[in-house]
């Protein structure tokens, strides 16, 4: 596959700088993830990974540069940035499910607050959204009742219950035990199957051979290779990849 993007752009970040203090955590970041692309984000810790993800919808504020999501700029506040959120769908380690509420209210709470959908619609809806991510069974249950795998899986229900036209995934099965990874990756192949725009930060290596069209490698804050999952795999051009493919491959 080729890397150049031919689809216009879903995701865009132009120059993109962010400094926590004295660290600089991402520098001059330049990318663009076209339309239905799955762009998986690969590096050492404290590389840049998760703040490039968060920025991305603002959760974490740029110092300098534009972030874009279907060529609109990131409004920085109020109800413009509530509006293009609402577009990006966010997947993060921790679930962040609402605890007293059942997995069916978690997941029809965005679409009749924010997208004012009427109650009926959003409860078919996210009963079809539970039934494709296999947890049909558990809607009327609470977060604590479910196993891990299961609690991601209603937060990726959830997350695509608003109808995003991009989804970010940070580190969606580091907090999981290794058992549950598996059903996790299976409903994010699945998205990718579909077509959706994604970028998935991860350490899971079979992920982003099989599901990625392009794999970006991220070392301090920059990033150093941007490639086909192949050619990453199999001819990682920069040391930096080679000693972190190294460490990872060999465990």
């Amino acid at each position: 596959m080729s890397t150049t993007p031919t689809a216009p752009a879903m995701i865009s970040a132009k120059a993109v700088n962010k400094h926590f203090g004295d660290l600089h955590v991402l520098k001059d970041i330049t990318i663009e993830v076209p339309k239905g692309q799955v762009v998986v984000v690969l590096g050492p810790s404290g590389s840049g990974k998760s703040t490039l993800c968060r920025a991305i919808n603002r959760l974490e504020p740029i110092d300098s540069g534009e972030i874009a999501i279907d060529g609109k700029p990131l409004p920085e506040e109020g109800k413009a940035l509530a509006a293009l959120r609402a577009d990006v769908g966010m997947v993060f380690q921790q679930f962040n499910l609402f605890a007293h509420k059942t997995i069916l209210e978690n997941v029809t709470l965005g679409p009749t607050k924010v997208r004012k959908v009427s109650s009926a619609q959003a409860r078919e809806t996210a009963m079809e959204l539970l039934d494709r991510v296999g947890i049909a069974n558990q809607a009327q249950k609470y977060p604590a009742q479910l196993s891990g795998g299961q609690q991601q899986r209603a937060a990726i229900a959830r997350a695509l219950a608003m109808r995003p036209k991009v989804m970010l995934f940070d580190e969606p099965t580091s907090a999981l035990d290794p058992e549950m990874v598996q059903e996790v990756l299976d409903t994010m192949t699945a998205l990718a199957d579909e077509g959706m725009t994604m970028l998935v930060v991860t350490h899971e290596m079979g992920f982003a051979r099989r599901a990625a069209h392009r794999v970006l490698f991220m070392s301090d804050g920059e990033i150093v290779e941007d490639s086909t999952p192949e050619e990453f795999f199999s001819d990682p051009k920069s040391e930096r990849a080679k000693d972190f493919l190294g460490k990872i491959l060999t465990h």
